[in-house]
C-alpha cells in the first residue's frame, strides 16, 4: 500500500464527507493505493455515526472510536500503530490541512529520501493571539530540539516514512515534538514543506492558550529524558555535589573566620548568629537531596528492561 492518511478527530462531523471525499479524489487522481484512519477521539456529536456512513461506500476508510476524549497524542499513537502504508500523512480533520498537498509530501519520502516532512503554514488564518505565541514556541522548540529547519513543529500535516511511526510513541502532549521523538529514536532526514492553510469552515478550535504553557513543560520533559533520562546521576548527581561543596566550603569559612578571631583574642559572634550559616546549611541539604534523586534514579534505569534497547538499522553476520 502506498500511502495511509491518519486523521484525529473530535466533534468534526460537519467536515468528514469534504474530507474524505476531497482524499479519495486526490489518490484517484494519482493512483495511490491507499487507506484512511479516521481516529474518532470520543466525540459527543455525529462523527461516528459518519464515518460509518463513509466507510460503507469507500472500503479505504477505516475508523477507530474511543469511548472517551483522551486527546491527540493517544489519537496519533493509535493510527500509527495500525497503519499499513509506505508513507504515512496525518493532517487535521478541520479542512484547513489541504489534502492536494499529499502528492508532494508522498514524493519528498519516497524519491528526495526523507524520514519525516513536516508542513510549515507560512501565511495562517490565524488571530494574532494564537499566532504569535505559537512563533515564541517554535522557536524555543527549535532551539532546545537541534531542529533548526523547522518553522511549525505543531503543523498537522506531516509525512513519515513508515518505520519511522513504528519507532516512536507519542503520548502525553508529547504530539506537538514529533520531529524530535524520530530524531531521538535515529531518524535525522526532517524536511519541511510550504502548505496552503485554509480558514476554518465549520466547528471552532478544540485549543486553547494553555496547551503554549503545557507544551514549554513537554518540550522540557522530552529535552532531559533523552538527555538524562538513563544516566539521572549525570544531572542530580553533579548539582548535588556542586550544591553541597558550595554549603560546605561557606560553612568552613564562617568557621575559619570564627576561629582567627578568637586566635587573635577578639571577641566574635556566634557562628549560628549568622544568616549565611543557615543557607549554608540548606545549600548541604538541598545538595544531598539532589545527589539522593540521581543515586535512586540510577538505581530505577538500571533496572529497567529497556535499558539495553537499541535500535539497530543494518547487521551483518
Amino acid at each position: 500500500m502506498d500511502i495511509t492518511v491518519i486523521v484525529p478527530l473530535y466533534n468534526e462531523a460537519e467536515s468528514l464527507p469534504e474530507l474524505e471525499s476531497w482524499i479519495r479524489r486526490v489518490m484517484d487522481e494519482h493512483r495511490f493505493s491507499y487507506e484512511i484512519l479516521f481516529i474518532n477521539d470520543g466525540s459527543t456529536d455525529d462523527s461516528w455515526s459518519v464515518i460509518n456512513r463513509l466507510a460503507e461506500h469507500n472500503p479505504a476508510v477505516k475508523g477507530v472510536c474511543f469511548r472517551r476524549n483522551y486527546g491527540k497524542s493517544p489519537a496519533l499513537n493509535t493510527g500509527f500503530a495500525r497503519a499499513q502504508g509506505d508513507v504515512v500523512i496525518t493532517m487535521d480533520a478541520d479542512l484547513q490541512d489541504s489534502p492536494d498537498e499529499i502528492p508532494e509530501l508522498y514524493k519528498m519520502i519516497m524519491k528526495d529520501g526523507f524520514d519525516l516532512v513536516s508542513g510549515w503554514k507560512q501565511k495562517r488564518y490565524d488571530p494574532l493571539s494564537k499566532t504569535i505565541p505559537t512563533k515564541l514556541f517554535n522557536a524555543t522548540a527549535r532551539r532546545v530540539s537541534g531542529i533548526h529547519n523547522l518553522h511549525d513543529f505543531n503543523c498537522g500535516l506531516k509525512a513519515y516514512r513508515n518505520k519511522v511511526v513504528k519507532h516512536i510513541e507519542v503520548y502525553g502532549d508529547m504530539h506537538r515534538y514529533i520531529p524530535y521523538l524520530a530524531k531521538n529514536a535515529g531518524f535525522t532526514r526532517i524536511g519541511e514543506k510550504v502548505v496552503h492553510h485554509q480558514a476554518r469552515k465549520y466547528g471552532k478550535s478544540k485549543f486553547g492558550l494553555d496547551r503554549f504553557v503545557n507544551g514549554y513543560l513537554d518540550l522540557m520533559t522530552l529535552w532531559f529524558t533523552n538527555k538524562f533520562g538513563g544516566k539521572p546521576m549525570h544531572f542530580f548527581g553533579l548539582l548535588g555535589s556542586l550544591m553541597f561543596m558550595i554549603g560546605l566550603l561557606s560553612v568552613m569559612f564562617l568557621g575559619g573566620v570564627k576561629l582567627y578571631h578568637i586566635c587573635a583574642g577578639e571577641a566574635y559572634r556566634l557562628i549560628t548568629d549568622s544568616p549565611y550559616f543557615y543557607i549554608a546549611l540548606t545549600a548541604m541539604i538541598l545538595g544531598t537531596q539532589l545527589f539522593l534523586t540521581g543515586f535512586i534514579g540510577e538505581l530505577i534505569a538500571r533496572n529497567s528492561t529497556r535499558r539495553n534497547d537499541y535500535e539497530i538499522e543494518e547487521e551483518i553476520k
